[in-house]
């Protein structure tokens, strides 16, 4: 059993800029299948956002995707952790703050992202969430 968030996080994130348009990153969740972006300027980490964000804070209040910039659709008050953490903080920091992704930084760097699916899916594969989250998405 994995003991530290880097053997089971999701490595070499997918990051944008906070000026990309929502439609950019709506396409590009859609042609990665990903649920989730992290928003850096330069080598930083500035924010979150997942496909949920984007319906709930931009889609929903109107307005045109192509202009609206993913920097207001962001969660910028982010928990983290480090790559050499224990697994059992990751758990705990998640509910606590009641989140199901965290991005995983090295120095400020943003280098993984570890999920609810990846701890389901180490701790107890067997269960349904661990076998949602195996499973390979219907395209």
């Amino acid at each position: 059993m994995a003991q530290h968030v880097r053997d089971i996080m999701t490595g070499d994130p997918v990051t944008v800029e906070p000026q990309t348009s929502v439609a950019e990153v709506a396409r590009l969740m859609r042609d990665e299948d990903l649920g989730v972006v992290l928003v850096t300027d330069g080598d930083d980490l500035r924010g979150l956002v997942t496909d949920r964000d984007l319906v709930v804070r931009c889609v929903s209040r109107g307005g045109d995707p192509e202009q609206i910039t993913v920097a207001g659709a962001c969660s910028d008050e982010l928990v983290t952790v480090g790559p050499d953490e224990d697994l059992g903080h990751a758990v705990e920091l998640m509910r606590e703050h009641s989140v199901r992704r965290i991005p995983v930084v090295d120095h400020g760097h943003p280098v993984g992202i570890v999920s609810l699916g990846d701890l389901a899916m180490e701790r107890d594969p067997e269960s349904a969430l661990g076998d949602i989250s195996a499973a390979r998405p219907n395209t």
